[in-house]
Protein backbone atom coordinates (compact mmCIF):
# COMPACT_ATOMS: atom_id res chain seq x y z
CA UNK A 1 0.00 0.00 0.00
CA UNK A 2 1.11 3.81 -1.14
CA UNK A 3 1.67 5.64 1.89
CA UNK A 4 3.48 8.98 2.34
CA UNK A 5 6.93 8.31 4.08
CA UNK A 6 7.39 11.73 5.89
CA UNK A 7 6.15 15.02 6.22
CA UNK A 8 7.61 17.80 4.10
CA UNK A 9 8.11 20.24 6.68
CA UNK A 10 7.30 20.61 10.77
CA UNK A 11 4.29 22.26 10.42
CA UNK A 12 3.57 25.30 12.45
CA UNK A 13 0.31 25.98 10.11
CA UNK A 14 -2.08 23.16 9.68
CA UNK A 15 -3.53 24.37 7.01
CA UNK A 16 -0.68 24.95 5.19
CA UNK A 17 0.22 21.62 5.78
CA UNK A 18 -3.17 19.77 4.81
CA UNK A 19 -2.80 21.99 1.06
CA UNK A 20 0.86 20.55 1.00
CA UNK A 21 -0.16 17.57 1.24
CA UNK A 22 -3.49 17.51 -1.02
CA UNK A 23 -0.69 19.06 -3.88
CA UNK A 24 1.39 16.45 -3.50
CA UNK A 25 -1.12 13.52 -3.31
CA UNK A 26 -2.64 15.03 -6.53
CA UNK A 27 0.29 14.71 -7.98
CA UNK A 28 0.93 11.13 -7.22
CA UNK A 29 -2.64 9.99 -8.43
CA UNK A 30 -1.78 11.76 -11.81
CA UNK A 31 1.16 9.96 -11.93
CA UNK A 32 -0.42 6.76 -10.64
CA UNK A 33 -3.15 6.66 -13.05
CA UNK A 34 -0.61 7.49 -16.34
CA UNK A 35 0.73 4.29 -14.86
CA UNK A 36 -2.47 2.72 -14.78
CA UNK A 37 -3.28 3.09 -18.09
CA UNK A 38 0.48 2.07 -19.56
CA UNK A 39 0.31 -1.19 -17.79
CA UNK A 40 -3.52 -2.05 -19.33
CA UNK A 41 -2.17 -1.04 -22.55
CA UNK A 42 0.73 -3.49 -21.96
CA UNK A 43 -2.14 -6.39 -21.03
CA UNK A 44 -3.74 -5.91 -23.97
CA UNK A 45 -0.53 -6.03 -25.94
CA UNK A 46 1.01 -9.11 -24.16
CA UNK A 47 -2.28 -11.30 -25.17
CA UNK A 48 -2.43 -9.59 -28.95
CA UNK A 49 1.08 -10.59 -29.30
CA UNK A 50 0.77 -14.22 -27.86
CA UNK A 51 -2.30 -14.99 -30.07
CA UNK A 52 -0.67 -13.45 -33.16
CA UNK A 53 2.27 -15.69 -32.60
CA UNK A 54 -0.28 -18.82 -32.06
CA UNK A 55 -2.05 -18.27 -34.99
CA UNK A 56 1.39 -17.48 -37.24
CA UNK A 57 3.33 -19.85 -36.24
CA UNK A 58 0.40 -22.90 -35.28
CA UNK A 59 2.37 -25.90 -36.25
CA UNK A 60 5.76 -25.14 -34.90
CA UNK A 61 4.64 -26.46 -31.81
CA UNK A 62 7.63 -25.35 -29.50
CA UNK A 63 7.77 -21.91 -30.97
CA UNK A 64 3.71 -21.77 -29.98
CA UNK A 65 4.63 -23.05 -26.42
CA UNK A 66 7.34 -20.94 -25.31
CA UNK A 67 5.43 -18.02 -26.56
CA UNK A 68 2.13 -19.24 -24.69
CA UNK A 69 4.51 -19.46 -21.34
CA UNK A 70 6.28 -16.61 -21.68
CA UNK A 71 2.83 -14.78 -22.44
CA UNK A 72 0.98 -15.87 -20.05
CA UNK A 73 3.96 -15.38 -17.30
CA UNK A 74 4.07 -11.92 -18.64
CA UNK A 75 0.18 -11.24 -18.33
CA UNK A 76 -0.58 -12.56 -14.84
CA UNK A 77 2.58 -10.25 -13.97
CA UNK A 78 0.88 -7.31 -15.57
CA UNK A 79 -2.57 -8.07 -14.08
CA UNK A 80 -0.77 -8.33 -10.62
CA UNK A 81 0.73 -4.95 -11.02
CA UNK A 82 -2.18 -3.22 -12.43
CA UNK A 83 -4.19 -4.84 -9.40
CA UNK A 84 -1.23 -2.79 -6.73
CA UNK A 85 -1.58 0.51 -8.48
CA UNK A 86 -5.59 -0.27 -8.50
CA UNK A 87 -5.55 -0.17 -4.72
CA UNK A 88 -2.80 2.42 -4.51
CA UNK A 89 -4.75 4.79 -6.48
CA UNK A 90 -7.92 4.24 -4.01
CA UNK A 91 -5.51 4.77 -0.84
CA UNK A 92 -4.77 8.14 -2.72
CA UNK A 93 -8.08 9.39 -3.25
CA UNK A 94 -9.13 8.38 0.17
CA UNK A 95 -6.18 10.59 1.24
CA UNK A 96 -6.97 13.89 -0.75
CA UNK A 97 -10.67 13.03 0.67
CA UNK A 98 -9.17 12.78 4.30
CA UNK A 99 -7.23 15.81 4.01
CA UNK A 100 -9.36 18.25 2.37
CA UNK A 101 -11.78 17.00 5.06
CA UNK A 102 -9.21 18.49 7.20
CA UNK A 103 -9.00 21.88 5.67
CA UNK A 104 -13.04 21.61 5.90
CA UNK A 105 -12.58 21.53 10.02
CA UNK A 106 -10.01 24.03 9.91
CA UNK A 107 -12.62 26.81 8.11
CA UNK A 108 -15.28 25.74 10.22
CA UNK A 109 -17.31 22.96 8.64
CA UNK A 110 -18.52 20.02 10.40
CA UNK A 111 -21.12 18.78 8.58
CA UNK A 112 -19.21 15.70 7.22
CA UNK A 113 -18.58 14.30 10.28
CA UNK A 114 -20.48 12.61 12.92
CA UNK A 115 -21.85 14.44 15.64
CA UNK A 116 -22.09 11.19 18.52
CA UNK A 117 -25.75 13.07 19.34
CA UNK A 118 -26.61 8.97 20.64
CA UNK A 119 -23.60 9.17 23.21
CA UNK A 120 -26.51 11.84 25.04
CA UNK A 121 -28.36 10.14 27.61
CA UNK A 122 -30.24 10.94 30.71
CA UNK A 123 -28.62 11.18 33.99
CA UNK A 124 -25.31 11.68 33.33
CA UNK A 125 -23.13 14.21 35.32
CA UNK A 126 -22.84 17.03 32.23
CA UNK A 127 -23.38 15.10 28.43
CA UNK A 128 -26.86 16.76 28.02
CA UNK A 129 -26.04 20.44 28.66
CA UNK A 130 -22.27 21.75 27.82
CA UNK A 131 -22.55 21.14 23.37
CA UNK A 132 -20.30 17.75 24.80
CA UNK A 133 -22.27 15.82 21.43
CA UNK A 134 -24.65 16.98 18.50
CA UNK A 135 -24.08 19.05 16.39
CA UNK A 136 -21.53 21.70 16.08
CA UNK A 137 -20.17 19.94 19.14
CA UNK A 138 -16.83 19.12 20.73
CA UNK A 139 -17.26 15.36 19.68
CA UNK A 140 -17.77 16.12 16.12
CA UNK A 141 -14.69 18.27 16.40
CA UNK A 142 -12.92 15.65 17.74
CA UNK A 143 -13.97 12.70 15.78
CA UNK A 144 -12.17 11.18 12.45
CA UNK A 145 -12.42 7.39 13.94
CA UNK A 146 -13.31 4.79 11.42
CA UNK A 147 -14.13 2.07 13.46
CA UNK A 148 -17.77 1.44 15.52
CA UNK A 149 -15.76 0.70 18.45
CA UNK A 150 -13.27 3.45 17.94
CA UNK A 151 -16.12 5.87 17.54
CA UNK A 152 -17.81 4.57 20.91
CA UNK A 153 -14.50 4.63 22.72
CA UNK A 154 -13.80 8.22 21.54
CA UNK A 155 -17.55 9.40 23.20
CA UNK A 156 -16.88 6.93 26.30
CA UNK A 157 -13.46 9.34 27.52
CA UNK A 158 -15.36 12.02 27.22
CA UNK A 159 -18.19 11.08 29.22
CA UNK A 160 -16.03 9.18 31.57
CA UNK A 161 -15.44 12.26 33.91
CA UNK A 162 -12.49 10.45 34.93
CA UNK A 163 -9.69 12.17 36.51
CA UNK A 164 -6.47 9.60 36.85
CA UNK A 165 -3.77 9.12 34.99
CA UNK A 166 -3.78 12.63 32.85
CA UNK A 167 -0.01 13.27 32.83
CA UNK A 168 0.49 9.82 31.38
CA UNK A 169 -2.73 10.68 28.90
CA UNK A 170 -0.92 14.20 27.64
CA UNK A 171 2.18 12.09 27.10
CA UNK A 172 0.44 10.02 24.67
CA UNK A 173 -1.18 12.52 22.74
CA UNK A 174 1.98 14.61 22.86
CA UNK A 175 3.52 12.10 20.95
CA UNK A 176 0.70 10.71 18.63
CA UNK A 177 0.25 14.28 17.69
CA UNK A 178 4.05 14.33 16.19
CA UNK A 179 3.00 11.22 14.64
CA UNK A 180 1.29 12.53 11.42
CA UNK A 181 1.93 10.19 8.91
CA UNK A 182 1.63 7.26 11.19
CA UNK A 183 -2.38 9.09 12.03
CA UNK A 184 -2.85 9.67 8.17
CA UNK A 185 -1.95 6.34 7.12
CA UNK A 186 -4.01 4.64 9.84
CA UNK A 187 -6.51 6.53 9.15
CA UNK A 188 -6.70 6.39 5.25
CA UNK A 189 -5.89 2.48 5.83
CA UNK A 190 -8.94 2.06 8.40
CA UNK A 191 -11.50 4.76 5.84
CA UNK A 192 -10.64 2.75 2.34
CA UNK A 193 -12.24 -1.02 3.21
CA UNK A 194 -15.99 -1.75 2.52
CA UNK A 195 -17.24 -4.04 5.40
CA UNK A 196 -18.31 -4.69 9.26
CA UNK A 197 -16.86 -2.13 10.90
CA UNK A 198 -18.34 -2.94 14.61
CA UNK A 199 -15.91 -5.58 15.37
CA UNK A 200 -18.35 -7.17 18.12
CA UNK A 201 -20.50 -9.25 15.50
CA UNK A 202 -16.67 -10.75 14.41
CA UNK A 203 -15.62 -11.19 17.95
CA UNK A 204 -18.88 -12.80 18.82
CA UNK A 205 -18.58 -15.68 15.52
CA UNK A 206 -15.03 -16.13 17.00
CA UNK A 207 -16.23 -16.69 20.66
CA UNK A 208 -19.08 -18.70 19.85
CA UNK A 209 -17.96 -20.98 17.05
CA UNK A 210 -18.46 -24.89 17.05
CA UNK A 211 -16.19 -26.75 15.22
CA UNK A 212 -17.88 -29.69 13.15
CA UNK A 213 -14.62 -31.50 11.75
CA UNK A 214 -14.28 -34.71 13.52
CA UNK A 215 -10.85 -34.95 14.87
CA UNK A 216 -10.22 -37.71 12.03
CA UNK A 217 -9.77 -34.99 9.46
CA UNK A 218 -6.76 -33.62 11.21
CA UNK A 219 -4.48 -35.92 9.15
CA UNK A 220 -7.23 -37.29 6.69
CA UNK A 221 -6.34 -35.05 4.32
CA UNK A 222 -2.73 -35.19 3.95
CA UNK A 223 -2.87 -39.11 3.57
CA UNK A 224 -5.88 -38.73 1.05
CA UNK A 225 -3.56 -36.27 -1.02
CA UNK A 226 -0.63 -38.87 -1.28
CA UNK A 227 -2.61 -41.41 -2.37
CA UNK A 228 -4.32 -39.32 -5.29
CA UNK A 229 -0.83 -38.56 -6.14
CA UNK A 230 0.09 -42.02 -6.30
CA UNK A 231 -2.90 -43.15 -8.09
CA UNK A 232 -2.61 -40.60 -10.73
CA UNK A 233 0.90 -41.24 -11.02
CA UNK A 234 0.37 -45.06 -11.81
CA UNK A 235 -2.26 -44.12 -14.14
CA UNK A 236 0.17 -42.32 -15.93
CA UNK A 237 2.62 -45.08 -16.21
CA UNK A 238 -0.62 -47.28 -17.44
CA UNK A 239 -0.15 -49.39 -14.30
CA UNK A 240 -4.31 -48.99 -13.26
CA UNK A 241 -6.92 -48.21 -15.46
CA UNK A 242 -8.93 -44.50 -15.43
CA UNK A 243 -11.98 -46.28 -13.53
CA UNK A 244 -9.97 -46.83 -10.68
CA UNK A 245 -8.89 -43.18 -10.92
CA UNK A 246 -12.85 -42.05 -11.12
CA UNK A 247 -13.77 -44.62 -8.29
CA UNK A 248 -11.17 -42.60 -6.19
CA UNK A 249 -12.28 -38.88 -7.35
CA UNK A 250 -15.63 -40.26 -6.35
CA UNK A 251 -14.90 -41.15 -2.92
CA UNK A 252 -12.98 -37.72 -2.29
CA UNK A 253 -16.27 -35.51 -3.21
CA UNK A 254 -18.32 -38.03 -1.17
CA UNK A 255 -16.39 -37.46 2.11
CA UNK A 256 -15.94 -33.70 1.23
CA UNK A 257 -19.75 -33.99 0.70
CA UNK A 258 -20.63 -35.34 3.89
CA UNK A 259 -19.55 -31.78 5.44
CA UNK A 260 -20.52 -29.72 2.69
CA UNK A 261 -23.48 -27.91 4.33
CA UNK A 262 -21.28 -27.44 7.14
CA UNK A 263 -18.89 -25.70 5.02
CA UNK A 264 -20.61 -23.39 2.72
CA UNK A 265 -21.81 -22.12 6.06
CA UNK A 266 -18.58 -21.44 7.64
CA UNK A 267 -17.50 -19.62 4.25
CA UNK A 268 -20.59 -17.98 4.27
CA UNK A 269 -19.53 -16.49 7.57
CA UNK A 270 -15.73 -15.61 6.76
CA UNK A 271 -16.53 -14.16 3.61
CA UNK A 272 -18.69 -11.69 4.68
CA UNK A 273 -16.11 -10.50 7.72
CA UNK A 274 -13.11 -10.86 5.40
CA UNK A 275 -12.36 -7.64 4.25
CA UNK A 276 -12.71 -6.33 7.87
CA UNK A 277 -10.06 -8.80 8.92
CA UNK A 278 -7.62 -8.12 6.03
CA UNK A 279 -7.95 -4.26 7.11
CA UNK A 280 -7.91 -4.93 10.71
CA UNK A 281 -4.78 -6.69 9.88
CA UNK A 282 -3.26 -4.01 7.75
CA UNK A 283 -3.75 -1.44 10.67
CA UNK A 284 -2.05 -3.98 12.78
CA UNK A 285 0.98 -3.93 10.95
CA UNK A 286 1.27 -0.51 11.11
CA UNK A 287 0.88 -0.34 14.57
CA UNK A 288 3.72 -3.15 14.85
CA UNK A 289 5.91 -0.97 12.33
CA UNK A 290 5.76 2.16 14.77
CA UNK A 291 8.10 2.56 17.81
CA UNK A 292 6.39 4.55 20.97
CA UNK A 293 8.09 6.09 23.98
CA UNK A 294 4.88 6.91 26.14
CA UNK A 295 3.53 4.18 28.60
CA UNK A 296 0.05 4.34 27.43
CA UNK A 297 0.91 3.29 23.82
CA UNK A 298 3.71 1.15 24.22
CA UNK A 299 1.56 -0.85 26.79
CA UNK A 300 -1.17 -1.01 24.27
CA UNK A 301 1.69 -1.56 21.14
CA UNK A 302 2.53 -4.77 23.53
CA UNK A 303 -0.88 -6.04 23.35
CA UNK A 304 -0.61 -7.26 19.61
CA UNK A 305 2.10 -10.19 20.27
CA UNK A 306 1.10 -13.42 20.97
CA UNK A 307 3.89 -16.21 21.53
CA UNK A 308 6.15 -13.22 19.47
CA UNK A 309 3.90 -13.09 16.55
CA UNK A 310 2.98 -10.48 15.39
CA UNK A 311 -1.05 -10.02 15.86
CA UNK A 312 -1.10 -8.87 11.71
CA UNK A 313 0.77 -12.07 10.60
CA UNK A 314 -1.91 -14.19 12.59
CA UNK A 315 -4.92 -12.38 10.90
CA UNK A 316 -3.06 -12.25 7.42
CA UNK A 317 -3.24 -16.26 7.41
CA UNK A 318 -6.25 -16.54 8.41
CA UNK A 319 -7.60 -14.04 5.48
CA UNK A 320 -5.51 -16.47 3.40
CA UNK A 321 -7.24 -19.15 4.39
CA UNK A 322 -10.62 -17.71 3.92
CA UNK A 323 -9.44 -17.28 0.37
CA UNK A 324 -8.16 -20.25 -0.34
CA UNK A 325 -11.54 -22.06 0.81
CA UNK A 326 -12.97 -19.77 -1.53
CA UNK A 327 -11.73 -21.97 -4.52
CA UNK A 328 -14.11 -24.09 -3.76
CA UNK A 329 -16.59 -21.69 -6.32
CA UNK A 330 -14.60 -22.38 -9.20
CA UNK A 331 -16.81 -25.17 -10.74
CA UNK A 332 -13.77 -26.25 -13.23
CA UNK A 333 -11.59 -26.21 -10.24
CA UNK A 334 -13.56 -27.86 -7.54
CA UNK A 335 -14.18 -31.27 -8.38
CA UNK A 336 -10.34 -31.30 -8.88
CA UNK A 337 -9.22 -30.21 -5.51
CA UNK A 338 -11.97 -31.88 -3.34
CA UNK A 339 -12.02 -35.24 -5.08
CA UNK A 340 -7.96 -35.69 -5.01
CA UNK A 341 -7.19 -33.52 -2.02
CA UNK A 342 -10.14 -32.77 -0.08
CA UNK A 343 -9.57 -29.30 -0.25
CA UNK A 344 -12.70 -28.06 1.74
CA UNK A 345 -11.97 -29.89 4.94
CA UNK A 346 -7.78 -29.00 4.46
CA UNK A 347 -9.00 -25.32 4.64
CA UNK A 348 -11.92 -25.23 7.12
CA UNK A 349 -9.85 -27.21 9.18
CA UNK A 350 -6.85 -24.57 9.14
CA UNK A 351 -9.82 -21.86 9.56
CA UNK A 352 -11.44 -23.82 12.90
CA UNK A 353 -7.77 -24.43 14.67
CA UNK A 354 -6.85 -20.90 13.60
CA UNK A 355 -10.12 -20.00 15.43
CA UNK A 356 -9.52 -22.49 18.60
CA UNK A 357 -6.07 -21.06 19.33
CA UNK A 358 -6.26 -17.13 18.80
CA UNK A 359 -10.10 -16.25 19.38
CA UNK A 360 -9.08 -15.37 23.02
CA UNK A 361 -6.34 -13.07 21.68
CA UNK A 362 -8.90 -11.23 18.96
CA UNK A 363 -10.52 -9.34 21.03
CA UNK A 364 -7.12 -7.95 22.66
CA UNK A 365 -6.76 -7.29 18.96
CA UNK A 366 -9.23 -5.23 18.30
CA UNK A 367 -9.61 -3.16 21.14
CA UNK A 368 -5.76 -1.71 20.59
CA UNK A 369 -6.68 -0.80 16.85
CA UNK A 370 -10.09 0.92 18.19
CA UNK A 371 -8.14 2.98 21.01
CA UNK A 372 -5.50 4.08 18.43
CA UNK A 373 -8.35 4.72 16.00
CA UNK A 374 -9.92 7.17 19.11
CA UNK A 375 -6.48 8.48 20.80
CA UNK A 376 -5.72 9.65 17.04
CA UNK A 377 -8.80 11.42 16.99
CA UNK A 378 -7.56 13.31 20.23
CA UNK A 379 -4.09 13.91 18.60
CA UNK A 380 -5.19 15.62 15.66
CA UNK A 381 -7.57 17.82 17.34
CA UNK A 382 -4.14 18.89 18.82
CA UNK A 383 -2.35 18.97 15.86
CA UNK A 384 -5.18 21.19 14.18
CA UNK A 385 -4.85 23.42 17.35
CA UNK A 386 -1.02 24.44 17.89
CA UNK A 387 -1.62 27.53 20.18
CA UNK A 388 -3.56 25.39 22.34
CA UNK A 389 -1.40 24.42 25.57
CA UNK A 390 -1.03 21.61 27.97
CA UNK A 391 -2.85 22.23 31.15
CA UNK A 392 -0.39 22.02 34.48
CA UNK A 393 -1.86 19.81 37.38
CA UNK A 394 -0.76 22.30 40.11
CA UNK A 395 0.20 20.89 43.81
CA UNK A 396 -1.65 23.86 45.53
CA UNK A 397 -4.98 22.56 46.85
CA UNK A 398 -5.87 26.04 47.48
CA UNK A 399 -6.47 27.08 43.76
CA UNK A 400 -9.25 24.88 41.51
CA UNK A 401 -8.32 26.85 38.23
CA UNK A 402 -6.56 29.39 37.60
CA UNK A 403 -6.56 29.95 33.99
CA UNK A 404 -5.23 33.09 31.55
CA UNK A 405 -7.03 33.95 28.30
CA UNK A 406 -9.30 30.90 28.22
CA UNK A 407 -11.36 30.41 24.89
CA UNK A 408 -14.27 28.34 23.83
CA UNK A 409 -13.04 25.31 21.99
CA UNK A 410 -16.19 25.54 19.45
CA UNK A 411 -15.67 29.50 18.32
CA UNK A 412 -13.52 29.96 15.58
CA UNK A 413 -10.66 32.39 16.20
CA UNK A 414 -11.81 35.23 14.76
CA UNK A 415 -15.00 34.95 16.82
CA UNK A 416 -13.38 34.14 20.23
CA UNK A 417 -12.85 36.68 23.06
CA UNK A 418 -11.34 35.04 25.65
CA UNK A 419 -11.38 35.64 29.83
CA UNK A 420 -9.23 34.74 32.50
CA UNK A 421 -10.72 33.01 35.64
CA UNK A 422 -8.83 32.40 39.60
CA UNK A 423 -11.34 30.39 41.64
CA UNK A 424 -10.01 28.84 44.76
CA UNK A 425 -11.33 25.16 45.82
CA UNK A 426 -14.13 26.67 48.07
CA UNK A 427 -14.88 29.21 45.99
CA UNK A 428 -18.58 29.91 44.04
CA UNK A 429 -18.80 32.25 41.34
CA UNK A 430 -22.47 34.01 40.90
CA UNK A 431 -22.37 35.14 37.67
CA UNK A 432 -25.04 38.02 36.11
CA UNK A 433 -25.57 39.82 33.20
CA UNK A 434 -27.55 41.13 30.14
CA UNK A 435 -29.48 38.71 27.65
CA UNK A 436 -26.59 37.53 25.12
CA UNK A 437 -23.94 39.07 27.43
CA UNK A 438 -22.10 35.77 27.42
CA UNK A 439 -22.85 33.90 30.59
CA UNK A 440 -23.78 30.52 29.14
CA UNK A 441 -20.97 30.41 26.46
CA UNK A 442 -18.81 31.28 29.51
CA UNK A 443 -19.89 27.92 31.60
CA UNK A 444 -19.82 26.15 28.81
CA UNK A 445 -16.49 27.31 27.94
CA UNK A 446 -14.70 26.21 31.50
CA UNK A 447 -16.50 22.90 31.32
CA UNK A 448 -15.10 22.14 28.18
CA UNK A 449 -12.17 22.76 28.87
CA UNK A 450 -11.96 20.90 32.09
CA UNK A 451 -13.20 17.77 30.09
CA UNK A 452 -10.31 18.05 27.83
CA UNK A 453 -7.94 18.43 30.66
CA UNK A 454 -9.23 15.66 32.24
CA UNK A 455 -9.30 13.72 28.89
CA UNK A 456 -5.05 14.66 28.58
CA UNK A 457 -6.19 16.96 25.92
CA UNK A 458 -4.27 20.86 25.19
CA UNK A 459 -6.98 23.36 25.73
CA UNK A 460 -7.72 26.94 24.21
CA UNK A 461 -5.76 28.87 27.01
CA UNK A 462 -2.66 31.13 27.21
CA UNK A 463 -2.13 29.27 30.65
CA UNK A 464 -4.03 27.13 32.50
CA UNK A 465 -2.95 25.88 36.01
CA UNK A 466 -5.57 23.48 37.65
CA UNK A 467 -6.48 20.49 40.19
CA UNK A 468 -8.11 17.67 38.18
CA UNK A 469 -11.69 18.13 39.72
CA UNK A 470 -14.92 16.09 37.95
CA UNK A 471 -17.45 17.85 36.32
CA UNK A 472 -21.10 18.28 37.20
CA UNK A 473 -23.77 20.69 35.86
CA UNK A 474 -27.51 21.78 35.12
CA UNK A 475 -27.94 24.02 32.31
CA UNK A 476 -31.04 22.70 29.89
CA UNK A 477 -33.06 21.07 32.13
CA UNK A 478 -36.33 19.92 29.95
CA UNK A 479 -39.76 18.38 30.83
CA UNK A 480 -41.21 14.84 29.88
CA UNK A 481 -44.06 13.99 28.42
CA UNK A 482 -43.35 11.01 28.39
CA UNK A 483 -42.32 10.56 31.63
CA UNK A 484 -45.60 13.02 32.94
CA UNK A 485 -42.97 15.23 34.24
CA UNK A 486 -43.21 18.81 34.47
CA UNK A 487 -40.48 21.67 33.54
CA UNK A 488 -39.77 22.29 37.56
CA UNK A 489 -40.20 18.77 38.51
CA UNK A 490 -37.27 17.87 36.01
CA UNK A 491 -35.02 20.52 37.99
CA UNK A 492 -35.45 19.16 40.79
CA UNK A 493 -34.92 15.72 40.00
CA UNK A 494 -31.70 16.98 38.25
CA UNK A 495 -30.25 19.43 41.36
CA UNK A 496 -31.66 16.21 43.47
CA UNK A 497 -29.22 14.50 41.40
CA UNK A 498 -26.33 16.56 42.16
CA UNK A 499 -26.92 17.08 46.02
CA UNK A 500 -26.63 12.91 45.88
CA UNK A 501 -23.48 12.92 43.81
CA UNK A 502 -21.84 15.91 46.08
CA UNK A 503 -22.50 12.93 48.94
CA UNK A 504 -19.59 10.74 47.59
CA UNK A 505 -17.70 12.92 45.80
CA UNK A 506 -15.87 16.47 45.10
CA UNK A 507 -16.79 18.07 41.40
CA UNK A 508 -17.27 21.69 39.89
CA UNK A 509 -20.64 22.54 39.63
CA UNK A 510 -21.72 24.42 36.67
CA UNK A 511 -25.47 25.94 37.08
CA UNK A 512 -27.36 28.15 34.91
CA UNK A 513 -30.36 29.88 35.81
CA UNK A 514 -31.53 27.01 38.51
CA UNK A 515 -35.54 26.68 39.07
CA UNK A 516 -36.57 28.59 35.67
CA UNK A 517 -40.30 26.56 36.81
CA UNK A 518 -41.67 28.74 39.28
CA UNK A 519 -42.08 31.84 39.92
CA UNK A 520 -39.94 34.71 40.95
CA UNK A 521 -40.12 34.92 44.66
CA UNK A 522 -40.00 30.99 44.71
CA UNK A 523 -36.99 30.96 42.82
CA UNK A 524 -35.13 33.31 44.72
CA UNK A 525 -35.90 31.68 48.13
CA UNK A 526 -35.21 28.22 46.28
CA UNK A 527 -32.39 29.70 44.69
CA UNK A 528 -30.40 30.97 47.85
CA UNK A 529 -31.16 27.51 49.73
CA UNK A 530 -29.33 25.48 47.32
CA UNK A 531 -26.82 27.95 46.73
CA UNK A 532 -26.09 28.14 50.53
CA UNK A 533 -26.23 23.93 50.81
CA UNK A 534 -23.88 23.73 47.91
CA UNK A 535 -21.63 26.29 49.85
CA UNK A 536 -21.72 24.39 53.36
CA UNK A 537 -20.78 21.49 51.11
CA UNK A 538 -18.05 23.10 50.41
CA UNK A 539 -18.04 22.71 46.48
CA UNK A 540 -16.77 24.77 43.78
CA UNK A 541 -18.13 26.35 41.24
CA UNK A 542 -20.40 28.74 38.91
CA UNK A 543 -23.98 29.85 38.69
CA UNK A 544 -25.55 32.11 35.93
CA UNK A 545 -28.59 34.04 36.80
CA UNK A 546 -30.82 36.96 36.38
CA UNK A 547 -31.40 36.72 39.86
CA UNK A 548 -29.68 39.81 41.49
CA UNK A 549 -30.83 39.32 45.00
CA UNK A 550 -28.65 35.87 44.72
CA UNK A 551 -25.93 38.23 44.81
CA UNK A 552 -26.24 39.48 48.67
CA UNK A 553 -25.33 35.97 49.55
CA UNK A 554 -21.62 37.16 48.92
CA UNK A 555 -22.41 39.64 51.79
CA UNK A 556 -22.62 36.79 54.44
CA UNK A 557 -20.85 33.92 52.56
CA UNK A 558 -16.96 34.88 51.85
CA UNK A 559 -17.00 32.30 49.62
CA UNK A 560 -19.20 33.31 47.14
CA UNK A 561 -18.31 35.75 44.28
CA UNK A 562 -20.14 37.98 42.45
CA UNK A 563 -19.04 38.55 38.57
CA UNK A 564 -20.97 39.80 35.55
CA UNK A 565 -21.32 40.21 31.74
CA UNK A 566 -21.83 43.44 30.61
CA UNK A 567 -24.10 45.20 27.67
CA UNK A 568 -24.25 49.01 26.50
CA UNK A 569 -26.93 50.91 24.70
CA UNK A 570 -24.89 53.13 22.19
CA UNK A 571 -26.97 55.13 19.35
CA UNK A 572 -30.01 52.90 19.79
CA UNK A 573 -27.41 49.73 18.88
CA UNK A 574 -26.82 47.10 21.58
CA UNK A 575 -23.13 46.19 22.04
CA UNK A 576 -21.29 43.40 23.83
CA UNK A 577 -17.46 42.95 24.89
CA UNK A 578 -17.97 39.11 26.40
CA UNK A 579 -15.37 40.26 29.06
CA UNK A 580 -16.35 39.23 32.70
CA UNK A 581 -16.01 41.66 35.35
CA UNK A 582 -15.86 41.50 38.97
CA UNK A 583 -19.50 42.93 40.64
CA UNK A 584 -22.76 42.54 39.87
CA UNK A 585 -24.45 43.46 36.61
CA UNK A 586 -26.56 47.18 36.45
CA UNK A 587 -27.61 47.07 32.83
CA UNK A 588 -30.65 44.58 31.50
CA UNK A 589 -31.42 44.41 28.03
CA UNK A 590 -34.64 42.70 27.48
CA UNK A 591 -36.79 45.41 27.58
CA UNK A 592 -34.65 47.09 24.69
CA UNK A 593 -34.69 44.10 22.78
CA UNK A 594 -38.50 43.89 22.64
CA UNK A 595 -38.67 47.41 21.54
CA UNK A 596 -36.14 47.16 19.23
CA UNK A 597 -37.15 43.74 17.46
CA UNK A 598 -40.85 45.55 17.81
CA UNK A 599 -42.85 43.00 19.68
CA UNK A 600 -43.92 45.98 22.07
Amino acid sequence: MYVLQKPFFTPMNPQNYYNSRIKETSTLLSKQKKKTFLFSMLRLSTFVGTTLITYLFFENSMLVGISFTVGLILFLKLVSKSSDLKAQITYLKKSLELNALEVQVLEGDLSQISNGSTYIFEGHKYNQDIDLFGQGSLFQLINRTETKKGEELLAFWLNENHIKGIQQKQEANKELCKKAVFRHHFKTTAAIVEGESDSEPILNWLSHYKPYLPPITKHLPAVFSLISIGLIAAYTMHLISGGIILLWLMLGLTIVGTFVKKTSALYYRATKVQDTLSQYAALLKIIERESFESTLLKAQREKIYFNETPASTKLKALTKDISNLGNRNNIFLTPIINGFFLWDIIFGRRIESWIQENAKQVKDWFDVIEYFDAKNSMATLTFNNPSYIYPTISNDESKKLVAEKLGHPLLLKGDLVSNNITINSTDFFIITGANMAGKSTFLRTVALNLVMANCGLPVWAKSYVYNPCKVISSMRTSDSLQNAESYFFSELKRLKFIVDALKTDDYFVILDEILKGTNSKDKAEGSQQFLEKLIASKSTGLIATHDLSLCELSKTHPEIKNYYFDAQIIDDELFFDYKIKLGVCQNMNASFLLRKMEIV
